[in-house]
């Protein structure tokens, strides 16, 4: 065991990401989270039966739209630099 080694304190530790980072993150996971949960449903319960609110704005445009807006907030929580 080496004796020359000092314990951790909290000054020593230097993490990546800050609280703010954190919250950013949570967000983007939230409106991703949105999205996928807009896209869901329209199915049919008989294979033989058409049901055409599968192609509903809200499934074509809006929830794909914010699974994308999603992304993009993770990747600006990613490089968000808290300290300036």
């Amino acid at each position: 065991m080496n004796k020359n080694k000092k314990p951790l304190h909290k000054q020593d530790l230097n993490f990546v990401f800050e609280k703010k980072n954190f919250i950013v993150m949570g967000i983007g996971l939230a409106v991703i989270a949105l999205g996928f949960i807009l896209m869901a449903g329209g199915g049919s319960d008989d294979p033989n039966v058409f049901n055409p609110e599968i192609y509903s704005p809200r499934r074509i445009r809006l929830a794909p739209a914010l699974v994308l807006l999603g992304f993009a907030i993770e990747v600006y929580a990613i490089l968000l630099n808290p300290r300036k």
